[in-house]
């Protein structure tokens, strides 16, 4: 039977991919099993490999700030990553990474069952197999799409690093969080 700590203990003897090769801890990702809304990141910084927790850095912090503010409690959500381990410099992970990884993103997202998955970045996005050029073409948009045989519903928006380092971006990113909320909220599970 497959369980949230079952996958986490696999996620962190994983060597599919060479990013098990540098990685102190792999991260796995975790909160609310019963969460409506899952979010996903990129990949784990620097922080969150050492700690094996996501969005406990810069990002993490900033995130926490825009949950709060969009009525959004970071311990009713689950939050997990479309790569549980650091890619090197913390660059963006490769279509090979966010591949390798899917499987178990798909096992949790089946676990948890979320009424919204809440993707933050083009690699969030990637990882649900959405269909487009630019970020700016879905984000602010749900679309629903099938993961292995799963329907969910997706709703894309920036990963918090950017409207970090582009505060003109912060009232957007903010909306977006609020209207997240709201979808989750008024989705029966």
């Amino acid at each position: 039977m497959d369980d949230l700590e079952a996958v986490a203990r696999e996620i962190s003897a994983c060597e599919l991919c060479d990013l098990h090769i540098k990685r102190t801890l792999a991260v796995p990702g975790g909160g609310n099993r019963n969460a409506k809304i899952m979010v996903v990141g990129e990949a784990p910084g620097k922080f969150e490999d050492l700690k094996g927790k996501p969005f406990v850095g810069m990002s993490g912090r900033f995130l926490d700030k825009y949950l709060e503010q969009a009525g959004i409690k970071r311990e009713d959500v689950f939050i997990t990553n479309a790569v549980k381990c650091r890619p090197p410099n913390n660059r963006k992970p490769t279509s090979h990474e966010i591949t390798t990884c899917r499987p178990y993103l798909i096992r949790q997202l089946n676990l948890v069952k979320p009424a919204l998955i809440l993707a933050l970045g083009t690699s969030a996005a990637s990882s649900m197999n959405l269909e487009y050029k630019h970020l700016s073409e879905i984000r602010g948009k749900v679309i629903s799409t099938v993961l292995d045989g799963t329907n969910v519903s997706v709703f894309a928006t920036f990963h918090p690093s950017f409207p970090m380092r582009f505060p003109s971006k912060r009232t957007t990113f903010l909306n977006d969080l609020k209207r997240a909320g709201e979808l989750a909220k008024n989705t029966t599970m």
